[in-house]
């Protein structure tokens, strides 16, 4: 299947999934489209040496039925870090970190497989904790784009849509409200990444530039990353369902 006609099929995904009423609903509700393409293949790790959101279980199990209802992707979740090698890396397209914390203990040959991984032609996605992992090793920040420094809003808030054009956020319009834990981080990212997704600082009663999600080229490769994903009722949200999946085909290049 050629790029043209997997975002095509991938709109066509998207539109049957936020034609509903409700933002909240089913991963496996869509009709599946039909396609002779290969889907991408994707490797999520959820391993944890800090914080455990209990969301984990939530984010696997709307992974795995999105991956089936929009056929556009195929889902391994792990959290063997063995896996990452660069023998055992190369049955997938892209690498998926959700809800990681802390120093996971990666050795020098696997750090070096993440990278040559990304930087040699295929994707990484991190989401909400994925900026509150691997502070010691300054290529993971690099590739991540930032990290975390604090959670300063646990509340319902504006999040504004910079950019409406991206297969991520195509569908979201310029704006829309969630209940969130709002990350900040140790040094914005904005100079390094193009933002997708900012907070809007009004709705939390102070100022400043707050960026949620974005983009970056990271050698022949692609990254993103959305700082969303706190709680279970974001992970059944469709409007961030749709964001996960445009993001998974744009970091894999089939759009």
């Amino acid at each position: 299947m050629n790029c043209r006609a997997g975002g095509v099929l991938i709109a066509m995904w998207l539109a049957s999934a936020c034609s509903g009423a409700s933002q909240i609903g089913t991963p496996g509700a869509p009709t599946p489209p039909s396609s002779s393409g290969t889907p991408v293949r994707v490797l999520m790790l959820t391993a944890t040496r800090g914080f455990r959101h209990d969301s984990i279980p939530v984010a696997r199990d709307v992974m795995t039925a999105l991956a089936a209802s929009s056929g556009a992707f195929t889902v391994t979740a792990t959290e063997d870090l063995s896996a990452f090698t660069d023998s055992l890396l190369a049955s997938y397209d892209v690498i998926f970190f959700v809800l990681t914390t802390g120093e996971l203990e990666f050795g020098p040959a696997q750090k070096a497989a993440i990278v040559n991984f990304v930087s040699g032609g295929k994707g990484f996605l991190g989401v909400h904790s994925a900026t509150d992992t691997l502070y010691e090793w300054p290529d993971y920040g690099r590739l991540v784009g930032a990290y975390f420094k604090e959670h300063p809003w646990t509340q319902s808030a504006t999040v504004l849509v910079e950019d409406t054009t991206h297969p991520s956020t195509a569908s979201l319009g310029d704006r829309f409200t969630l209940n969130e834990e709002f990350y900040t981080f140790r040094d914005n990212p904005r100079p390094r990444v193009h933002v997708l997704l900012r907070l809007d600082p009004a709705s939390v009663g102070t100022t400043g530039d707050y960026p949620l999600a974005w983009t970056q080229s990271f050698g022949s490769g692609r990254a993103y990353y959305n700082a969303l994903g706190h709680f279970q009722e974001t992970w059944r949200d469709v409007r961030f369902q749709r964001q996960l999946v445009g993001a998974i085909q744009w970091v894999s290049g089939r759009q």
